[in-house]
């Protein structure tokens, strides 16, 4: 069974690249809210590496990295974010971020990354 990403954003240009990009290595699941994010979290314990935009609708993603961290603690969120800003940074590594991906991101710099934190 291949390893599972979910990958949550808003903007459906994004979960496609990302799609296009993780796809042929990767189980992929995709969202574009926090609520379904926070369901299908719930009923697959197989994901192992979660990719969370910042900037969205309704829950914003720190919001939501602090609930996936308060109830699955091991599992990586990988922050993906187009403002690039050390507060935000500082402030999604504080809530338990393993990383930090600034759009437009790089093929190689997703895969890499994926690779390393996936569990």
């Amino acid at each position: 069974m291949s390893k599972k990403i979910l990958i949550i954003d808003d903007e459906q240009g994004i979960r496609e690249s990302l799609k296009l990009i993780l796809g042929d290595d990767y189980e992929l699941i995709l969202t574009d809210n926090g609520a379904s994010a926070l369901e299908i979290l719930a009923n697959d314990t197989s994901i192992g590496l979660v990719l969370l935009d910042i900037k969205m609708p309704q829950i914003n993603g720190l919001d939501l990295l602090q609930a996936i961290k308060d109830k699955y603690a091991d599992l990586n969120v990988i922050m993906v974010t187009g403002y690039k800003s050390v507060d935000t940074a500082a402030e999604a590594t504080s809530r338990g971020a393993a990383g930090y991906i600034v759009k437009p991101f790089d093929s190689a710099e997703i895969l890499e990354t994926a690779q390393k934190y996936i569990t």
